[in-house]
């Protein structure tokens, strides 16, 4: 993913509300599974660190980008945004 794509997948983010809040028990098989079934209707998800969750935010989207197979588009403060396209029927359309 080159800057122009990214950029472009943040400012679609901007707009997401969090679809998962992780909080005190980190990042649970259980989030993660959601978080890849979350992939098969939405290919750009927002997730929201709470403020006791004792684990870094980056380390958080890193392991929950390996875990779902997608990629990382950004990290800013407690918020992480994920993006995995649809393989038969993207709606999203990155720029060149």
């Amino acid at each position: 993913m080159n800057s122009r794509q990214r950029a472009y997948l943040k400012s679609l983010a901007s707009n997401l509300n969090p679809s998962f809040q992780i909080g005190k028990s980190t990042l649970t098989p259980e989030i993660t599974e959601a978080v890849r079934e979350c992939f098969n209707t939405h290919e750009l998800i927002k997730v929201s660190v709470l403020q006791n969750c004792l684990e870094d935010p980056k380390v958080i989207a890193n392991a929950l980008a390996d875990r779902t197979g997608s990629q990382l588009v950004q990290v800013i403060g407690k918020k992480i945004v994920l993006y995995k396209p649809d393989k038969k029927n993207p709606k999203i359309i990155l720029p060149d």
